[in-house]
Order: structure tokens, then sequence, then C-alpha cells
């Protein structure tokens, strides 16, 4: 994964302040997530040199702020417990600040909510969206607005699935 960020010099002039590699990853064992940006909801500085993705992973952006990031899914291993199972996704949830968006992990140990909006593609992989009443199976390319909603993902494939998820700050009711 290649990052390029750009930014002005002290001209005004367009340029590349940033060309390289995610500055942060976390959770590779079981896929990974991986920043690629992220905004607090105060002035865009254009003009600086900061890796605004080098920072302690957390999975909710702050007020007004968002997330720019990609996160790996890998197929999960047959005749794993589910109490083992809950055990490694309360675990995840604690190592990005998210243990308090786990609410009803009944249907799935991954299950969460969080208060915001996210715009998420699945690039590659056989994935399905689980939602408290429902369930969708997505193919690549395909697109969710999640909206604040309990959810968890699931691949079901042998491979790697890769998404790509943008996640904004918001009061859903």
């Amino acid at each position: 994964m290649r990052r390029i960020i750009t930014g002005h010099n002290e001209d005004g002039r367009s340029i590349i302040t940033l060309d390289g590699p995610p500055a942060r990853s976390i959770g590779e064992d079981v896929g990974g997530l991986f920043e690629l940006w992220n905004t607090d909801g105060k002035d865009i500085i254009s003009k600086d040199n900061n890796d605004r993705a080098d920072e302690e992973i957390i999975l909710s952006p702050p007020a007004g702020g968002t997330k720019f990031r990609y996160f790996q899914i890998n197929p999960l291993p047959e005749g794993v417990p589910d109490e083992v199972m809950q055990e490694m996704a309360a675990q995840a949830f604690d190592n990005v600040g998210a243990a308090h968006h786990r609410i009803d992990t009944t249907k799935h140990p991954a299950m969460h909510k969080t208060e915001t909006i996210d715009y998420i593609i699945l690039l590659k992989g056989d994935v399905t969206l689980i939602l408290d009443e429902e369930e969708v199976k997505l193919k690549p390319f395909d697109v969710v607005v999640q909206r604040g909603t309990n959810h968890a993902w699931v691949n079901n494939g042998n491979e790697p699935a890769l998404l790509i998820a943008v996640l904004i700050d918001s009061n859903v009711i």
C-alpha cells in the first residue's frame, strides 16, 4: 500500500508531502488495520509535513474528525470455539480503544456499533456484512454506507479480504 499525500510549499504551490506506506498498522496476525489519514475536526494546514496517520490507532475518529484506512480480514480457522472467538474479539477491540463499542455480540463475536457514518468498499474477497436482523453477502466493489448500526464483517473465502473505509464522526440517531 502506497500513500501519496499532497500539500503546499511556502509559496503556496502544490507538492507531495508524503509518499510511502501507512505509518501505523495493528492486528496483522488476523488481517490488519492500516491507517492512511486522519483528521481531528480542526483546520487543515496544508503547508505542514505532519503525518496525521502516525498516531495510536483508535477505532473511531475524534469529535468532528475522520479516519481513512484499509483493513484486511483473514479467513476464520475451522473449529474455533465461540468462547475463544469472543476472547480474541474482545482483545482486538480493546487494542484499538473500542471495547465499549461491543454492545451485543450474541450474533457474532466481532459485532460492534460506533457513532460514525462509514463509507466502506470491498476491494477483494468474499465477505458477509452481519447486522442484528439481516446479513448481506458482498462482492468486490460493493459499497456499504454504515450508519451507526451494530455490525460485523466475516470473510467466507479462503483468501484474505481487503476493504477500504472512511469513518466520519457523527451523531447517529
